[in-house]
């Protein structure tokens, strides 16, 4: 098992949570965070006055998955994330030790 997390744009959610559907996974976590790579931030104006923005609006996407569908879920989220300007964020994977579904005490792959 593994842990999918991918950081997005925040527009691009609606179209990476279609797609993953679409590939029969139904259970995702979504958080909104902030950072910055190396775009670094950007500079903003307000009221005629211009000031930097370090940390940008992001949406972190973490989902498990059994180990055949973790390249099928890499290219579903790459493509439907992928605007072809810089901050399009990342996709990390982690090795899943174990997870258990606290309702019927299921554990391993039957628990995703």
């Amino acid at each position: 098992m593994k842990l999918v997390t991918a950081i997005i744009k925040p527009f691009k959610l609606d179209d990476v949570r279609d797609a993953i559907t679409g590939l029969g996974i139904h259970g995702l976590t979504v958080s909104e965070v902030k950072g910055y790579g190396r775009q670094k931030g950007q500079t903003e104006i307000y009221r005629g006055a211009e000031y930097v923005v370090s940390f940008l609006p992001k949406v972190k996407i973490e989902i498990a998955v059994d180990d055949p569908m973790v390249e099928p879920l890499i290219e579903a989220i790459a493509k439907a994330a992928h605007t072809g300007k810089i901050g399009d964020g990342k996709i990390f994977v982690l090795e899943l030790g174990s997870a258990r579904r606290i309702r019927t005490g299921e554990t391993g792959s039957e628990a995703l």
